[in-house]
């Protein structure tokens, strides 16, 4: 189904808003499972939009700006994944892998932003130098319009004008092309999710780890959300467990403050 103008003014609007937050870093509207719902419920197709966030979310899993660098870009791949999986008919996980150009093109025009504005800088010093704060809020101000500006037209420009191009182009990619995309989208959200264990992984929950997969790839379920279940009893068990675990450490310290005193009154 194409984008109607409506749908398309609607989804620069909500880019806008997740472009702000995405560049403040405030309340994390921007990630792929909430950009991509609510691009699924703009476009009528909220079930589309909860499946491929659920895909473009786990890619993006291990994916977060870190000094300089600038990972490719939540928000147009959210978009972007949901409106060529409904406008073409493309499975969530290809449209996913047929997002990320979109989101590589927000991503350099970011770090083009970051350049640019260092125009700014000089002027910033010199108003911090004679405590200028309201000429401070006007250079943060000005700067967030211009990337709130750019993520608008850059949405409206790839989901609604370029719309019929980006069909035609989907529509007459070769099957072992079109195949490969939707291979490369199953295995994204994986090497998401690897990278982020990366980060996070100790051998203290290596066997929660082993639980879960256990579960989620030998046991049949018609949804996911028993391993979800099962998942929050153990992180509650885990909590529990270091729960008791302070407070018997702060018990035997007390203990050993009020021993330490007995003892050295004796001494005296």
């Amino acid at each position: 189904m194409p984008v109607t103008l409506g749908q398309g003014l609607a989804l620069t609007l909500m880019a806008i808003i997740c472009g702000i937050d995405f560049w403040l870093e405030g309340f994390y509207i921007f990630r792929p499972i909430i950009v991509s719902s609510i691009t699924g419920l703009i476009l009528g197709d909220p079930t589309t939009g909860i499946i491929c966030g659920g895909i473009t979310e786990l890619a993006f899993a291990g994916l977060t700006p870190a000094g300089g660098t600038q990972p490719p870009n939540p928000v147009l791949a959210g978009v972007m994944a949901v409106v060529i999986a409904h406008t073409t008919g493309t499975k969530p996980a290809a449209a996913m892998s047929l997002s990320l150009p979109f989101s590589f093109l927000m991503q350099y025009v970011i770090l083009l932003c970051y350049s640019a504005f260092s125009f700014f800088m000089g002027p910033a010093d010199e108003a911090a130098k004679k405590g200028d704060t309201g000429k401070i809020v006007q250079i943060n101000v000005i700067c967030t319009a211009i990337v709130a500006l750019l993520y608008g037209v850059i949405v409206f420009l790839c989901a609604y004008v370029a719309q019929d191009a980006m069909k035609t182009l989907v529509e007459n990619l070769p099957d072992w092309l079109a195949h490969g995309f939707e291979v490369t989208g199953g295995v994204l959200p994986a090497i998401g999710f690897a990278m982020l264990l990366n980060v996070m992984f100790t051998v203290e929950f290596l066997p929660f780890l082993l639980i879960g997969f256990v579960m989620a790839s030998f046991l049949n379920f018609s949804n996911l959300l028993p391993v979800a279940v099962v998942g929050l009893a153990l992180a509650l068990f885990v909590y529990s467990i270091d729960d008791n675990r302070d407070k018997a450490v702060k018990q035997a310290l007390a203990e050993a403050r009020v021993n330490g005193g007995e003892d050295e009154e004796d001494g005296i």
